[in-house]
């Protein structure tokens, strides 16, 4: 399985740590070993799948999508004004 990474996530992950990097890798593995273990959105945002997890003490959503084979990672951020960014970014896609 090949994994994409939208530019809107290349963005976000340049200005985490090695530690949080580290911690996100774990994430990412966690999904491809169980692709449903993310809630998938529903009306406007369907096809679209977000998994919670914590570093540190900040819950991250990262937001995702299969294409066939492939595992698009669209978003990832805090809660606060994360459905509002998501929405927006897939409506300029």
């Amino acid at each position: 399985m090949q994994i994409i990474q939208s530019r809107s996530f290349e963005r976000k992950i340049k200005k985490f740590t090695k530690p949080e990097k580290k911690k996100l890798d774990e994430e990412v593995r966690k999904i491809l070993n169980d692709p449903a273990i993310g809630s998938e959105k529903k009306g406007d945002l369907r096809g679209i799948f977000v998994h919670k997890f914590k570093i540190q003490t900040t819950q991250y959503l990262l937001s995702y999508r299969f294409f066939g084979e492939n595992l698009e990672l669209i978003m990832i951020g805090p809660y606060e004004t994360y459905y509002r960014d998501l929405k927006s970014y897939l409506r300029s896609q």
